[in-house]
């Protein structure tokens, strides 16, 4: 089964970055808009309502083409308020899961069994996993994985790396930083040998870097190209401790991002 951003046959889904982004937009607003008492919105209304989608699609009360019950109806199903599940169905609308027909209603799509397998992205939005849990997974695992690299890395490996420093080194916008940034750890997840790590590992940093892209800005390009130069001279002179100690390093400063207030001037 496809994972839920692959959802490439779905006719009205959307480049995954962009559809990220206006779920971020609508789950800030979710949370942000002041209401009154019987109208606060339930941050977890959607994440809820997957769920029970989730459960239905597998044991078969609801299958690919099955229009969905009105919103009024689902409101007294969920034991919400209308706002939260308009909001909530216009989340998995954007997803690709339902799919509106003009007059006739609201339908299941024929990919919405793809629902069962949730990007990391995705949870991170809907706030069901933190970066701080994402970032502690990366301090367990990613040291001794760079370490690994020192010991195993090929000589392709190391060019890799090579590369991926130079492109960050050379790179123009955000946008290049974060891909310079996401081949770096890439080529190290490779050179570790050890491939459900890379698949694993590949995917949570793709996320971290997905959900936090707009911090970005708040450092200067400097200080993880300061971090990417010790771990590659550290891995070409297979220096395991070192390397394991630089990428211990480099996520604890990462993570330290998420403690810097919004009007904060660049570190």
């Amino acid at each position: 089964m496809a994972p839920l951003f692959l959802y490439g046959q779905v006719e009205s889904a959307e480049p995954f970055n962009v559809c990220i982004s206006r779920l971020s937009g609508i789950m800030k607003t979710m949370c942000a808009t002041p209401k009154s008492a019987d109208q606060v919105s339930d941050g977890r209304v959607t994440a809820r309502l997957i769920s029970r989608i989730k459960a239905m699609i597998a044991d078969g009360t609801l299958t690919p083409g099955t229009k969905f019950p009105p919103e009024r109806d689902l409101a007294i199903k969920f034991a919400a308020n209308r706002t939260s599940v308009r909001q909530a169905l216009k989340v998995l609308e954007i997803m690709g899961v339902l799919t509106q027909r003009v007059g006739d209603g609201t339908y299941l799509s024929n990919s919405a069994e793809t629902i069962l397998s949730e990007p990391l992205d995705f949870l991170v939005l809907l706030d069901d996993l933190s970066h701080h849990e994402l970032f502690e997974t990366r301090l367990i695992v990613e040291p001794e994985l760079t370490a690994r690299a020192a010991e195993r890395a090929t000589t392709e490996d190391i060019a890799a790396l090579r590369a991926a420093v130079s492109a960050m080194e050379k790179c123009k916008n955000t946008r290049e930083r974060l891909s310079a940034d996401m081949a770096f750890h890439d080529a190290i997840f490779r050179a570790s040998g050890n491939r459900i790590c890379q698949l694993l590992f590949k995917q949570i940093h793709r996320t971290v870097l997905t959900s936090m892209s707009h911090l970005s800005n708040r450092v200067a390009i400097e200080q993880p190209l300061m971090f990417h130069r010790r771990i590659y001279k550290a891995i070409r002179e297979r220096d395991a401790v070192a390397a394991r100690q630089a990428m211990y390093e480099h996520i604890l400063d990462a993570r330290a991002l998420l403690d810097v207030p919004a009007n904060s001037p660049n570190r």
